[in-house]
């Protein structure tokens, strides 16, 4: 699935640790994606527009609110004009320890509401962003409801990626949490257990927060430790298992910075057995490739496939595009993984096993992905 909207948002970099610089989550990484998909013959299917139900379940209407207006009133406020500020940058936030107890409010000043529902300086709004968000989360919607309506497979390119946007705040280069909207409309669709898997080199903070009060969506990631120095630093760590109804729903896999791929399968494999549901949504990061510029894992695209293999095989799947920067690998990334969805999905349920995911890998059949309801045949197009 695709919308070339997504295309809009150009956040003219980030805020790292003070410095502007050229920052990695680039409209470039959806045009290298889409074209290696073209390439390898997929074709590409455009996402059809949804109304605000199933994200209003996901996300709160403040949230939305901000993310829609928030770059009108800054341009009405005359800052674009001055340097530095073409751009939504927060400066402020309002931490427990800031308000002491006092109520949050809403700032009337657009420089002041920047960062009450931000929680990183990197994640910037500019023209276009708006447009280019919530055409993702069309997108993941368009791939829940082919999945609902039957395919085994749906993947959507999602730009920008959206699993570090919690239910009420973004950042991280996430504004709204696509993979969430996916699983949730799987949920209303009729599935009465979803359960996610993120192979995001950096831990879904966003997701695992919407669902962990929550037994029907589960929540399973393996990443870079957060602990180690790694984006989002606070969450990810492996003693964080769920809450209230969500007890043991959720599992963190961190990996020690350097982990390759016997690690990286290792902790797939672990993740595969958890998630026992009705429908899958994978996370589809792949910056934990050996030549990425914003990982420190050293996953290779054979890992990926046979991971992709393994996780469709499990059965019904909505697979959401998350991080993956390396502009020069990043298209050949995406088609490897989903070769092995498609091949997992057209072999059907084999055990939670990556082992047997590179078993079935190797002896060499490309399938790939249709949209229709169990359709999936050796040779068909893959669904994009």
């Amino acid at each position: 699935m695709w919308d070339p909207a997504c295309l809009r948002h150009d956040p003219a970099g980030e805020v790292w640790l003070g410095v502007r610089d050229a920052g990695t989550e680039v409209a470039g990484r959806a045009v290298v994606i889409r074209d290696a998909l073209a390439a390898a013959g997929a074709p590409i299917t455009p996402a059809v527009a949804h109304d605000d139900t199933v994200l209003r379940a996901v996300h709160g209407p403040e949230l939305l609110d901000h993310l829609a207006a928030i770059w009108a009133e800054w341009e009405r406020a005359g800052y674009p004009a001055e340097h530095g500020r073409d751009r939504v940058v927060p400066y402020l936030f309002p931490t427990d320890g800031m308000l002491a107890g006092l109520p949050l409010r809403e700032p009337r000043a657009p420089h002041g509401r920047a960062g009450r529902h931000c929680y990183d300086t990197m994640t910037l709004i500019g023209p276009g962003s708006w447009e280019a968000i919530r055409a993702a989360v069309d997108v993941a919607l368009t791939a829940a409801d082919l999945v609902a309506g039957g395919a085994r497979v749906a993947y959507g390119l999602c730009r920008p990626p959206g699993h570090h946007a919690t239910r009420d705040a973004f950042g991280g280069s996430c504004y709204l949490n696509n993979a969430a909207v996916a699983a949730q409309a799987l949920r209303e669709g009729g599935a009465e257990r979803v359960a996610i898997v993120d192979i995001d080199a950096h831990h879904g903070n966003g997701t695992q927060a919407i669902f962990y009060d929550r037994a029907d969506v589960r929540y399973g990631s393996v990443h870079v430790d957060p602990g180690a120095g790694w984006f989002p630093h606070y969450a990810g760590f492996a003693d964080e298992r769920g809450r209230g109804p969500g007890e043991g729903a959720n599992l963190n896999l961190p990996l020690a910075p350097g982990s390759g791929d016997d690690e990286w399968l290792e902790a797939v494999d672990a993740l595969c057995r958890q998630a026992r549901a009705d429908a899958l949504v994978v996370s589809l990061g792949l910056d934990a490739a050996a030549d990425d510029p914003e990982s420190p894992l050293r996953v290779t695209a054979g890992a990926y496939r046979t991971a992709c293999a393994a996780l469709a095989a499990l059965g019904p799947t909505v697979m959401i595009q998350e991080g993956g920067y390396n502009l020069s690998t990043l298209g050949d990334l995406v088609v490897a993984a989903l070769t092995g969805a498609a091949e997992g999905a057209a072999t059907g349920w084999m055990g939670p096993s990556v082992r047997r995911a590179a078993g079935a890998a190797e002896r060499g059949t490309r399938m790939e992905m249709t949209a229709g309801p169990d359709r999936t045949t050796p040779g068909s197009s893959a669904r994009t």
